[in-house]
């Protein structure tokens, strides 16, 4: 029986694309490698000649693509000395950051906004033993505070502004092409603060110019209507939207992101509440994915997109999932429990019925 290599995380897998050497103490939770899946179901209902693929993030370690960036900022930290870190985060931050800390044995300090987090991120950053400060405002609000406070402690910032993040995130680009054979004609994204957009064009641009691949994808990228800046054109003051992991005002990589999407010849674009929850919804039914709502965006876009032929049929798609259901239980339940869920009583008449009754 032949035995493959063992993956040892997307460092080590990557590390002639990123900024390490032989001597870099690599901080790794055997991230990445995570499946690219094509859709079945959903292409057939949509009645178009489309290949649908989602790049299924939510495999990752603590559950999200954070970890792709993480064990960049992390190993980079530890390997220039330093001993904390500390992130602003919506919840997938905070997550992976705790994770990655007590992996390398530092502290990790976040700053999350007061009861805007779901519980799933929450437990997960407690777990990990994380220094956690809940403050009375946003996200936003909570950036500004961590850059100022890392130009007068001794604490190493690990959100997107750090560039060791993207480094690390661009490595799902390679992995995307690496399995495609070539680079998708279109890759939909949900879009916060912006840094996972932008890592990717830099990941299909490097490959591009190395000659692993002829072309690079048109980058879209879908906002939530209550949390969409590049919509809007500047920031927004109090971002609102169930889609927690995109509620954000103010990207930080708001320069790269225009860049990105006049280089590619891909645009931006929102969707309600009731759309990206709909799309959740029906990948969860349809292919058996469960993701969070922010990762449903890229999908819920992607199909409205196709169908008013913004997409194009013969188009091959990557859409990017980010994070795991799991990460967002109570928002899947409240979506699904007068749907899904009967009490009955313990006999079997009863069961009978209720299975005779849910029979297609």
């Amino acid at each position: 029986m032949p035995f493959r290599d063992r993956y040892t995380g997307l460092i080590n897998r990557y590390r002639d694309h990123l900024p390490v050497n032989d001597d870099t103490p690599i901080i790794s939770l055997g991230e990445g490698n995570t499946p690219l899946i094509r859709l079945k179901n959903i292409p057939r209902m949509l009645g178009k000649d489309v290949d649908i693929y989602v790049k299924y993030e939510g495999l990752n370690p603590t559950g999200s693509f954070k970890d792709r960036g993480m064990t960049m900022a992390v190993t980079k930290a530890v390997e220039e000395g330093s001993t904390a870190i500390i992130c602003a985060s919506t919840g997938n931050t905070s997550a992976a950051a705790a994770a990655y800390a007590a992996r390398a044995g530092i502290t990790a300090f976040v700053l999350i906004p007061e009861g805007k987090i779901a519980m799933g991120k929450l437990a997960q950053a407690m777990m990990y033993g994380a220094v956690i400060m809940q403050i009375r405002g946003n996200f936003d609000q909570g950036m500004e505070l961590v850059k100022q406070v890392a130009e007068k402690a001794p604490v190493t910032i690990v959100n997107s502004v750090n560039p060791y993040r993207l480094q690390g995130q661009k490595s799902a680009a390679f992995e995307i092409v690496e399995e495609l054979g070539r680079a998708p004609d279109f890759h939909c994204l949900p879009v916060g603060n912006a840094g996972n957009i932008s890592a990717h064009w830099m990941g299909y641009s490097e490959y591009k110019k190395a000659g692993v691949v002829n072309s690079a994808p048109k980058m879209v990228g879908y906002q939530a209507e209550g949390a969409a800046p590049f919509m809007r054109g500047g920031p927004v003051k109090e971002p609102e939207t169930v889609a927690t992991a995109i509620r954000i005002g103010n990207p930080q990589s708001w320069d790269k992101a225009w860049a990105l999407q006049e280089e590619s010849g891909g645009w931006f674009d929102e969707l309600s509440d009731q759309e990206i929850l709909a799309a959740q919804k029906l990948l969860a039914e349809k292919e058996g994915i469960f993701c969070e709502p922010a990762s449903a965006a890229s999908l819920g876009g992607a199909m409205r997109d196709i169908k008013a032929g913004k997409i194009p049929e013969g188009s091959t798609i990557v859409c990017t999932l980010t994070g795991n259901g799991l990460k967002d239980p109570d928002t899947a339940i409240a979506q699904c429990q007068d749907s899904r869920m009967v009490t009955i009583d313990a006999d079997l008449d009863a069961v009978k019925g209720a299975i005779l009754s849910n029979m297609s």
